[in-house]
């Protein structure tokens, strides 16, 4: 047997997907000769059927008919506000179109956990997959990974390799630290998310382009784990080390680090905001109940997961839809902020 031969007899729809770049339900198309696939799609398809010596069956036909209506999400990092309320908003909007969501959750996000999962939700014959990761290095690890189906990550770095949906964390960074600049602050201290978070990665972006391009000083963040027990910690070495100077605001990661920050700046006698003010990230429930109440960034989770299964819709009628503009975070002005003294 030749090795064309071969290479025709072991090719699969899969094989095709993978040589032409896009997901084995639009081979099924291209194959079925319907509608919604771009002309250059298209092309790309039958090149690769012709390269391969692809010889689809029927099942491989009438793959694209048999909808399972079938979604797998993978979640990585723990139970944190931001990516909790993302799945929560993102079920009910596939609840709403008539999806059912297949769910694997891990802590860590190693390459061999991701493919395992992966694999998990394949074998339920889902037509898509969406990842909510925490950490960069799940997006770096699932890159790697042979999907088959079409993978719409929840990311805001802007990366390519996949379709994304996000929230603008980098924008919404520099509209908090906008607020604290017209507020009359120059030395603005930031709690960063964990170094391998995404999000906290585009926040920490955001405050320091956003102080480079007002000619003010960008030293080094302080980096917490999203909890308000790392907000306090960083709050007492911040008070204690002397190295940030005479800083009179702090642009906090998340709310939860804010609550911490706060109450280590006041049992140190720092009034929030009358010495320091103080700004968070997310607007979770508790923070319009703080003491003082939180000045934040608020992030649309309704509109996040809608924005996720709207895009990943679109994805399945063309793999080459464009991806929907991410969310920008609004600004919530409460007690914990006010001028410089």
């Amino acid at each position: 047997m030749s090795k064309d031969d071969e290479k025709a007899r072991v090719a699969n729809i899969f094989d095709v997907a993978r040589l032409a770049g896009v997901s084995h339900q639009t081979v099924s198309r291209v194959l079925n000769d319907l509608p919604n696939v771009r002309p250059a799609t298209r092309e790309r398809v039958e090149n690769a059927i012709k390269q391969l010596r692809y010889r689809p069956s029927p099942a491989a036909r009438a793959l694209v008919t048999r909808r399972s209506r079938t979604i797998g999400l993978i979640t990585t990092g723990g139970p944190d506000y931001g990516p909790s309320s993302t799945v929560l908003r993102f079920n009910e909007a596939a609840r709403d179109a008539r999806y059912a969501v297949s769910m694997a959750s891990m802590l860590e996000s190693d390459p061999e956990s991701l493919r395992s999962a992966v694999e998990l939700l394949l074998r339920q014959n889902v037509e898509a997959i969406v990842l909510i990761a925490a950490h960069r290095s799940a997006l770096e690890a699932v890159r790697g990974i042979e999907l088959g189906v079409p993978l719409i990550a929840v990311e805001s770095s802007g990366r390519g390799g996949f379709h994304r949906v996000g929230v603008d964390n980098y924008r919404g960074a520099r509209i908090a630290v906008t607020h604290l600049a017209e507020l009359g602050h120059a030395n603005i201290v930031h709690l960063a998310g964990p170094a391998d978070s995404v999000d906290a990665i585009e926040r920490a972006r955001g405050w320091r382009d956003e102080l480079g391009d007002r000619g003010l000083i960008a030293r080094e963040p302080l980096i917490g784990d999203w909890s308000p027990a790392s907000g306090f910690r960083l709050g007492i070495d911040l008070i204690e080390s002397g190295s940030y100077g005479d800083f009179t605001a702090v642009f906090a990661g998340n709310d939860q680090m804010a609550l911490g920050l706060i109450h280590a700046l006041v049992r140190n006698g720092l009034a929030v905001p009358d010495r320091v003010s103080v700004i968070g990230f997310d607007d979770i429930p508790e923070a319009a109940f703080f003491s003082p109440t939180l000045t934040t960034m608020r992030q649309d989770f309704d509109e996040l997961g809608r924005n996720i299964l709207n895009t990943l819709l679109a994805v399945l009628e063309d793999e080459e839809a464009l991806d929907l503009p991410s969310s920008v975070p609004e600004l919530v002005v409460r007690e914990s902020t006010a001028p410089r003294a």
